[in-house]
């Protein structure tokens, strides 16, 4: 059996020569084939100039709309200075406004109670709160004062759960 060589078959193929097409087929091809039209110019329509330049244009008009907006709001709430007001001398008090000569400090617990909680990837938690309200006294028996502030408070402390 003979060795196929690619380099042999393809020096072979080129002495080809293709063969004439038999007359009756060449016939029937031109009567069934149209007839070529006079030739015109070959180059871009002016449509498809139109329309290579409304791609062109499409994207720069809205990216050239967004720019004046934006320099448009930029110059338009440019923040003017307001006028200040000439500053007014500080003037130090000789005096204490209020001299305290007796100070309550009452803490005094409201509620206690535990909750528990999940967390987010799923471990429960405990929390401990508490509730307190917290009242400061201020006295100034010289004046005659009194000032009693009452603030709420909340406390809460977590506890995680003891896994055995």
């Amino acid at each position: 059996m003979k060795e196929f060589d690619p380099e042999v078959f393809e020096a072979e193929l080129q002495q080809l020569r293709p063969a004439k097409p038999p007359q009756e087929f060449l016939d029937r091809l031109a009567k069934t084939a149209p007839m070529p039209q006079t030739s015109k110019p070959v180059g871009p329509s002016a449509w498809a100039c139109v329309i290579a330049w409304w791609r062109t244009v499409r994207w720069w008009a809205p990216l050239g709309a967004a720019a004046a907006l934006a320099v448009f709001l930029a110059v338009r709430h440019t923040p003017t200075p307001a006028p200040q007001p000439p500053a007014q001398p500080l003037v130090a008090s000789v005096e204490p406004a209020l001299h305290a000569d007796d100070v309550e400090i009452n803490q005094q617990l409201i509620a206690a109670f535990d909750a528990v909680a999940e967390l987010p990837t799923g471990e429960p938690v405990r929390f401990r709160c508490r509730e307190y309200v917290e009242d400061v006294v201020l006295r100034d028996s010289a004046r005659g004062v009194e000032i009693q502030r009452r603030t709420p408070r909340l406390e809460i402390v977590p506890i995680s759960f003891e896994t055995y």
